[in-house]
């Protein structure tokens, strides 16, 4: 094998990769709003969870980028590891899809499949049109890839260097390593697959060695995981070795049936002359034994990967989020997702300081509150500031119209929040201005401050469930009760005009009154900005 066949090898394996990576992520921007209605199924329970991960690692062509994913969910709490587990599992299945491409050997006709591909891609304007361009394009690239990997390597089988290599691989130890370290270092089961597949072709390998490379490929393929869950939460790092125990009880298990049964028999007789075929199906009833077994066993499976990372997490840092995940941000609808759930919580540790304030206000207690309500809105600022980061740095992948919007609509609700947070503070100095100088507000005007704060707690109710709401109605509420407020604020305004020519309220009670209700008004416009915005998401 020389240096030509070397570079060609190199070329075709690097063409390959890219090719698999390029249409997964063009499927994944074609998927779109079903994409991340996908995801959002993930949270329901572990038997939605198997088909989800199943068909979203057929999308990406990736059951590594699933597995990170997952974990990332895992840490950030939008999913349980019980549920975790069933994607997993379905990921499983969904990477041996690729393998079965490949054994189609579409060589002859994978340049015109890339040429009509990339003219898709370069030349048609809208995107829908223009994404499924970019998946037949990866499409092609895949086999030409594997077409020029094929070629160079033709010359392997007549080495007798490499021929006695190969026949070590029937060890099973040696054989697993293989697997274990190629997929290791190339971060993709699909991947090295594809490979074996090609030395299958060229004779170089038979399917007796190769089962056990395919056993080492499964396992290699956790690896990713494993690195993603470093610096992570207690159930995120239990994740990510449980994801590794479902490869390990697996191969063990499918070891032990291959001395047991002719299983290597029985996989050649279905395709006796397509060695790419038979490396595509026993990688694919490895996975799907390997569900089949574990798929009950889900429970027995997170108290292992409990007990096998024990201790608890730390108390998180009052400065710190909760689910915005890094791993994640190459996949704007997870991503957005993660984001929605920190503008959530960003709304109701701001909420809570707009009752807290008015709690003090109408009832006193201004000390007691001081400092909570700091400190969250210290938070709320904080969280501000990240969410912003986090939003732009979605903003930079490639996304549907709808989502690009959507990420854009949702620096306007991230800049809403945090001026309720800024009312909430107006409202504390009030009422501590109030307590110092024992500022007295007639009963009437107390109830009149209640009633009006108490249809600006029903906005931000609304406000606070719009992303997660089907009900339409929620927005004709809204705006009536912020009609309300206005009339309101109005009504009120005219009633402590006519309190002051009676003499029955002093000035500074008076200023007092009427800084609160122009900042219940305010609050209002920035929830309804927020309703408003949600609508649309």
């Amino acid at each position: 094998m020389g240096w030509q066949n070397f570079f060609t090898l190199a070329g075709g394996l690097g063409l390959f990769l890219y090719g698999m990576k390029f249409m997964g992520d063009e499927l994944e921007r074609a998927a779109g709003k079903s994409l991340r209605n996908l995801l959002e199924v993930l949270t329901r329970n572990r038997f939605l969870g198997l088909l989800v991960g199943l068909v979203f690692t057929m999308l990406i062509q990736s059951s590594s980028a699933t597995s990170v994913m997952v974990i990332g969910f895992v840490n950030a709490g939008l999913m349980n590891m019980y549920q975790a587990c069933g994607v997993l599992l379905g990921a499983n299945i969904g990477t041996t899809i690729t393998a079965q491409l490949i054994a189609f050997k579409l060589s002859d006709v994978a340049p015109v499949i890339l040429l009509i591909g990339a003219a898709m891609y370069m030349f048609i304007k809208k995107t829908s049109l223009r994404q499924i361009g970019g998946v037949v394009m990866g499409f092609g690239m895949l086999f030409v890839g594997l077409d020029l990997m094929s070629d160079a390597m033709a010359p392997l089988k007549d080495m007798p260097e490499v021929a006695a290599f190969m026949s070590q691989f029937s060890n099973p130890v040696l054989g697993i390593l293989v697997g274990v370290a190629v997929t290791a270092l190339i971060q993709s089961s699909s991947a090295s697959v594809g490979i074996l597949q090609v030395l299958a072709a060229q004779g170089t390998i038979g399917l007796d060695a190769a089962v056990f490379v395919i056993l080492g490929q499964n396992i290699g393929t956790t690896v990713t995981g494993l690195l993603a869950a470093i610096g992570t939460n207690k159930t995120a790092v239990r994740t990510a070795v449980m994801n590794l125990l479902i490869k390990v009880i697996g191969a063990v298990l499918f070891y032990v049936l291959l001395q047991l049964l002719p299983m290597v028999e029985w996989v050649a007789a279905l395709s006796p002359n397509d060695p790419m075929r038979q490396i595509a199906n026993a990688h694919m009833f490895y996975n799907i034994l390997n569900v089949a077994v574990l798929f009950p066993f889900t429970n027995q499976l997170v108290r292992l990967s409990t007990r096998l990372v024990p201790g608890v997490d730390k108390t998180q840092e009052a400065l710190s989020v909760q689910y915005l995940n890094d791993s994640v941000l190459g996949t704007p609808p997870a991503a957005i997702l993660q984001a929605i759930k920190e503008i959530n919580r960003m709304q109701r540790i701001a909420y809570r300081n707009i009752d807290r304030a008015m709690t003090a206000f109408l009832g006193g207690g201004s000390k007691e509150v001081e400092a909570p309500l700091e400190q969250d809105e210290g938070l709320v600022d904080y969280l501000s500031d990240e969410i912003t980061k986090y939003l732009i740095r979605i903003a930079q992948n490639e996304m549907q119209p709808r989502e690009a919007n959507l990420v854009g609509s949702l620096h306007h609700v991230v800049n809403d929040i945090e001026r309720i947070g800024d009312h909430a503070e107006n409202i504390l100095e009030y009422a501590m201005k109030r307590e110092e100088d024992k500022v007295s507000i007639s009963e009437a005007g107390i109830s009149e401050l209640s009633e009006m704060y108490g249809y600006v707690k029903d906005i931000l109710s609304l406000a606070s469930t719009g992303f997660d709401s089907s009900d339409k109605t929620r927005v004709d509420k809204a705006y009536a009760l912020e009609a309300k407020v206005d009339e309101m604020q109005e009504l009120l305004t005219d009633r402590h005009i006519e309190r002051l020519n009676k003499s029955l309220c002093t000035p500074v009670a008076g200023i007092l009154f009427t800084n609160i209700i122009t900042n219940l008004e305010r609050v209002a416009d920035h929830a309804i900005n927020i309703v408003g915005i949600e609508d649309k998401a």
